[in-house]
């Protein structure tokens, strides 16, 4: 555990299985003193309420029962995302991996996805599947300007545009979900621990 700031501490983990059981962990337990917390690939952001929360706040972080026979998975409910995959790299991606474009597809919709953390953007969540084997690199360089609601791969990684915005990963479909609404509780439709599966709109 290292400071951040005076309210707030991050938890440095080994791997990303250690980070979702750190988080499911805080997302089902009520420890005084925090305000959120804040997954990310390999580590947990803790804000607390002040700073002579904090060192309460650690000693509890630290006594939390990390066995996944207590966490299990972080949300029940698998939220079904309808894709038009017609992409402008989907062909791309199917030549890097070796495949055709309806393997590409085949793999994307075949598999559960998890939202492992969020960034980027409000609503901008990293999700990872529980098969892989769509594992590609960022594009080299970026575009000025991805439309919202994108479908895209980069690394081990599928995420969706909330919004238009510059980015550099690899884009296979379209999905019209509205992925961010400042007046819905939670705005987000991907938090952390969400499942995923994506279901395929004619192309």
């Amino acid at each position: 555990m290292r400071p951040v700031g005076e309210r707030a501490f991050l938890i440095d983990l080994t791997d990303a299985q250690e980070r979702r059981r750190v988080d499911a962990a805080l997302r089902r337990t009520s420890v005084d003193g925090v305000v959120e917390h804040v997954p990310a690939a390999t580590t947990v952001l803790v804000r607390c309420t002040d700073p002579d929360a904090v060192a309460g706040v650690a000693a509890a972080v630290r006594a939390l029962d990390l066995t996944e026979e207590a966490h299990g998975n972080a949300t029940s409910d698998v939220v079904e995302l309808r894709v038009r995959y017609d992409g402008a790299d989907l062909d791309w991606v199917a030549e890097h991996l070796g495949i055709d474009a309806d393997e590409v597809v085949s793999r994307h919709t075949g598999q559960l996805w998890t939202v492992e953390f969020a960034g980027f953007m409000p609503g901008f969540g990293y999700l990872i599947g529980s098969d892989g084997g769509l594992t590609v690199p960022r594009r080299e360089s970026p575009r000025t300007r991805i439309p919202a609601g994108s479908v895209a791969l980069a690394g081990d990684f599928t995420g969706l545009y909330p919004r238009s915005s510059p980015g550099g990963w690899q884009l296979i479909g379209m999905s019209d979900v509205d992925l961010w609404n400042a007046d819905r509780t939670p705005p987000a439709v991907l938090v952390p621990g969400t499942r995923v599966r994506f279901v395929e709109e004619d192309r």
